[in-house]
């Protein structure tokens, strides 16, 4: 993907968090004509030794009213974008297209009571913009975050997620949020163990949330790893839960990024 002058800006990195040896979070400047809405990506580029520019799509972790921005990212080995993005250090800078792109966002739905969000690894970026914004928050009687990790180290913005319901914006609406997080590699205290496919399959995440899956009253969003899409799209098919369309409202949205 090629991008000219006039379609991005550069801005300034800001904090640069490593998680884990192959999760990083950063945070950079944000273009005051930059607008997005809350689980949308941009499109970040980083310039290579050989002064080529590599891009690829990321979900805002902030959110629509942050005056910065910030991402989430795995790192892959040998990664022709990662492994330049990780390197990168406060004071370096990056491009960010100007118009950002998505729509895991909640005007995918036209109704619903219960939204869930199901999410693996770096996947809960827009799930944390989206919470972060006031919007879900009257829309929906109950929110459902479900962060699935294959080591308990990998649960990341946990110290955001518990904050969530302490903002003075949100805090009479606390009741509201469920935060289940799942982790298939270990046992760990306060977190189911298994993957989201097989908690639905077994009822184990229902049992947990206190609530049914079924389309009637859920809205279901997806992000994450590409196999845990198409799998527990076809779980929730089987229990009459369609992908959302514009023309033909459903109760599932997931992402495209390509």
């Amino acid at each position: 993907m090629t991008a000219s002058a006039e379609k991005y800006t550069t801005q300034t990195l800001l904090d640069v968090q490593p998680l884990t040896p192959n999760l990083f979070t950063l945070r950079t400047s944000r273009d005051p004509g930059f607008r997005f809405r809350a689980g949308q990506f941009a499109r970040l580029g980083v310039t290579k030794a050989d002064g080529s520019t590599v891009w690829r799509a990321y979900s805002m972790v902030s959110s629509p009213f942050d005056e910065f921005l910030e991402f989430f990212s795995i790192v892959v080995p040998g990664g022709e974008f990662t492994s330049e993005l990780s390197r990168l250090q406060v004071g370096d800078t990056l491009m960010v297209e100007r118009q950002a792109f998505g729509y895991l966002t909640l005007d995918r739905f036209v109704d619903g009571r219960d939204l869930w969000l199901l999410s693996t690894g770096t996947g809960v970026a827009p799930f944390l913009s989206i919470l972060q914004d006031f919007e879900v928050w009257e829309k929906f009687e109950r929110i459902i975050l479900v962060y699935s990790v294959r080591e308990a180290r990998e649960l990341a913005y946990q110290e955001l997620i518990a904050g969530l319901t302490q903002r003075d914006y949100l805090s009479e609406y606390a009741h509201k949020l469920q935060f289940i997080p799942t982790v298939t590699r270990q046992a760990h205290p306060g977190a189911l163990q298994g993957r989201i496919t097989t908690l639905i399959e077994n009822g184990e995440l229902e049992r947990a949330a206190g609530v049914e899956l079924s389309p009637e009253h859920s809205r279901v969003m997806l992000c994450g790893n590409p196999q845990m899409i198409d799998d527990t799209r076809a779980l929730l098919k089987q229990r009459d839960m369609r992908l959302s369309l514009t023309r033909k409202p459903g109760q599932v949205a997931v992402e495209n990024y390509w």
